[in-house]
Order: C-alpha cells, then sequence, then structure tokens
C-alpha cells in the first residue's frame, strides 16, 4: 500500500506540472506523456500481474521448504539412544548416525558377537573382550522420533533408515553358543499378539499376558498400572488408551516375574529381551501428535520406561545394556517385499562375461588358515621323523637290536 500511494502522487504531480507548464514547442508535453504512460504501465503492472504471480510464488516456496522438513525429520529426526550400558560395553558421545539395518550388528557386537560384515561405526569402542554383558534389551517404540528422557546416563544417536528391526541373527548366535545352558530369549510385540520364547523364558514367562483379552484382563487386576499411574487425560474406558496401558504392563511384568527368579539373571549365559511398543502411535493417530493426550502418554512412557531400564539393570547386577529405538514410522521403501508367482526367477549365480572371482564365504579365512598351519606341522614333524630315522645307529639306538646282539653273543 505505501509503494501504491507514492506511485499515485507522483502521477499526479505529473500529470499537474504538465498542465500548468505549458511551454510552446512539444517536446516537454512528450516528455510528460511518456513519463505518464510509463508509470500507468508501473501502475498496472504493480495492482496485476504482481500482486496474482506472488501468492502462488510464495505457496510454492512454502510447499517446498515443507517438504524438505518432513524430509529432513523422516531421515534424521529418529534415534538410537543407550538407556544403561556396563563399564565393560563403551558407547562413545557423538552425533554419528547408524543405519536401522545395521542396529542388529551393534547389538550383536556389543554382547561379544562377530558379524558377517565390518561395522565402521565410531559410536562403539572395543571393550572388555573378557567381560560380556550378561542380558541385553531392546526397546522400539514407534509413533514418534524421540522421547523427553533426561540427560546424563543416556546417549543418543541419529537413526537412518527407519526399517523394522529383528534381532533374529542375535538370537540363533545364542542358541548356536549356548543351547545346553539354555539362556533367555524373549520377543514381545503386545500389539500385534506376536510372541517369541527360547530356553529358560518358557518357563520364567509362561505367566505373561501376551494376547488381548489376557492384557485386558491382567489391566483390571489389583495390582495393574492403572491403579499406580497417573492416568491424566487417558481414559480407561477407551480401547486405544487400554493398549497403549497394558503396554506398560507388559513392562512392568517382565521385571517382576524376573525378580522372582534371580538365579537366572546369574547364570553368566547372555539373555535377549526385544520389544515392540506401538501404543504411543495409536494414540497420536487416534487424538493427534498435538492433543493432551499424547502428551500424557509420552510422559508416562518415558517413566515407565526409565523404571524398567533401572529395574532390568539392577537385576543383572549392572551388567546389562538396554537400548531404545524410537521411530515415527518405517520407511515402507526399505522394507522388502514379496515376490508374485508370474514373476520371472533370476538365476542364483548368473555367469559373468569379466571372469570375476570366487566370492568366498566369511568363514573361509579361518579354515584355510587351519588347514595351511595343521599341513605345515605335519610336514615338519614328517621331516623331523625321517631325519632321526636316517641318522639311527641300529647298534645302539634301538633296543631290538641290541638285545639281538646280546643273544648272539650269548650263543
Amino acid at each position: 500500500m505505501p509503494v501504491q500511494c507514492e506511485r499515485r502522487e507522483s502521477y499526479n504531480m505529473l500529470a499537474t506540472g504538465g498542465e500548468s507548464g505549458s511551454h510552446p514547442s512539444g517536446g516537454d508535453d512528450g516528455k510528460v506523456s511518456g513519463s505518464q504512460d510509463h508509470q500507468e504501465h508501473l501502475t498496472s503492472w504493480c495492482h496485476g500481474d504482481h500482486h496474482s504471480r506472488s501468492p502462488r510464488r510464495l505457496r510454492g516456496t512454502m510447499a517446498v521448504l515443507v517438504l524438505l522438513m518432513y524430509l529432513v525429520a523422516g531421515v534424521l529426526g529418529n534415534e538410537f539412544s543407550i538407556l544403561r550400558s556396563p563399564e565393560s560395553v563403551v558407547f562413545r558421545n557423538g552425533n554419528w548416525s547408524i543405519p536401522g539395518e545395521r542396529i542388529p550388528d551393534v547389538t550383536a557386537l556389543a554382547m561379544g558377537f562377530s558379524v558377517k560384515e565390518d561395522l565402521s561405526w565410531p559410536g562403539l569402542a572395543v571393550g572388555n573382550l573378557f567381560h560380556r554383558p550378561w542380558a541385553t534389551v531392546m526397546v522400539v517404540v514407534k509413533g514418534v522420533d524421540k522421547l523427553a528422557i533426561p540427560l546424563g546416563s543416556v546417549i543418543s544417536y541419529p537413526l537412518e533408515n527407519a526399517v523394522p528391526i529383528s534381532l533374529d541373527s542375535v538370537a540363533n548366535s545364542i542358541h548356536s553358543l549356548f543351547s545346553k545352558e539354555t539362556p533367555v530369549v524373549l520377543q514381545l510385540a503386545p500389539s500385534e499378539e506376536r510372541v517369541y520364547m527360547m530356553g529358560k523364558a518358557n518357563s520364567v514367562f509362561e505367566d505373561l499376558s501376551v494376547t488381548f483379552q489376557q492384557l485386558h484382563n491382567r489391566l483390571f487386576q489389583e495390582n495393574s498400572v492403572l491403579n499406580s499411574l497417573p492416568l491424566n487425560s487417558l481414559s480407561s474406558n477407551n480401547e486405544v488408551d487400554l493398549l497403549f496401558l497394558s503396554e506398560l504392563q507388559v513392562l512392568r511384568d517382565i521385571s517382576s516375574l524376573l525378580s522372582r527368579h534371580k538365579h537366572i539373571a546369574k547364570d553368566h549365559s547372555p539373555d535377549l529381551y526385544s520389544l515392540e511398543l506401538t501404543g504411543l502411535d495409536e494414540i497420536g493417530k487416534h487424538y493427534g501428535e498435538e492433543s493432551e493426550q499424547f502428551r500424557d502418554a509420552s510422559k508416562v512412557l518415558v517413566d515407565a520406561l526409565q523404571k524398567f531400564a533401572d529395574d532390568m539393570y539392577s537385576l543383572y547386577g549392572g551388567n546389562a545394556v538396554v537400548e531404545l529405538v524410537t521411530v515415527r514410522s518405517y520407511d515402507t521403501s526399505l522394507v522388502r517385499k514379496t515376490r508374485t508367482i508370474l514373476e520371472t526367477k533370476q538365476e542364483k549365480n548368473p555367469p559373468s562375461p569379466y571372469n570375476f572371482a570366487y566370492k568366498y564365504n566369511f568363514e573361509y579365512p579361518v579354515v584355510f588358515n587351519m588347514v595351511l598351519w595343521i599341513m605345515i606341522a605335519l610336514a615338519l614333524a614328517v621331516i623331523v621323523t625321517s631325519y632321526n630315522i636316517w641318522n639311527m645307529d641300529p647298534g645302539y639306538d634301538s633296543i631290538i637290536y641290541r638285545m639281538t646282539n646280546q643273544k648272539i653273543r650269548m650263543d
């Protein structure tokens, strides 16, 4: 508006000057009329095309910025946090991002197991190789990129490529190396009624509620979280709220059942716990992430996770790693999809025109070194034995020949 007023005033001044200051020659009139035409052109451009195009450009720019913000939040917003860890496992403070598909490798290396591919991530340092943790607890929270956990003993790293995390490889390593000791392996997702128990977990957690009906009945018992946690805006009459509270009940029941069998936490065989919580995500979808219910649920979840981490850490005598993964949503483009029946089948090892070398297994160097040094040792043993036999004196170095000579002399 101020620009338009100034242009109108200048236009009036030019018009007044043209009328009052009439010159005998038409040159000045031509200049004034030309300036008036030019000013009218500027005014029409200011009132017309400029105001119609600038909002469009502004809206387009804002849309691009919002899209970039969502992309950055989706890539770098998720977190991988270490809530508790013993002195033998060293996690460094830093802003090093970790891909989601490599988190099982971090867990395996922290427990002292080997991985197929080298992990070049500076967040995990080399700790005490002869003193490994007795348990690893991983909690995956879906629906939020980060939780307001008080800083202190918590170490957080940015998470890239948010994919569903599976610790099956770690569970297989535990089962293959400690099958006789029957360690505890528990993988649980209450919202999906998915549970996997192995080893002593079948006897320790046989009373653990895992189905929706069991969790619903467990919540309305006397010693449930409904009677101890501050619900605030959450309601016990809403199914979405009950799903969230049932996950908190599972956390409490796991530590409670494990406290009854403390001898399991001291058998020196590594245990594994993997939990996936999606109740906060359902609350965010139902009420909205800006709602009071979502804020109250986040606070209650933070308190429950801290207590659960403290309980598990103390039950294992301070020799447990408690990990937390917060994911707003999984990246579907990175999730493997099943193939259709009509899809053409590709060859497993297609012939290459470049004559590449054979791709050996990761165990090949170990087997090769074992065979090589055993063959060298056997060869040296044969050489030494042959040399001694070659230089042996039958009359003095062999008891057989010695006895034979004495017998001959006696005869």
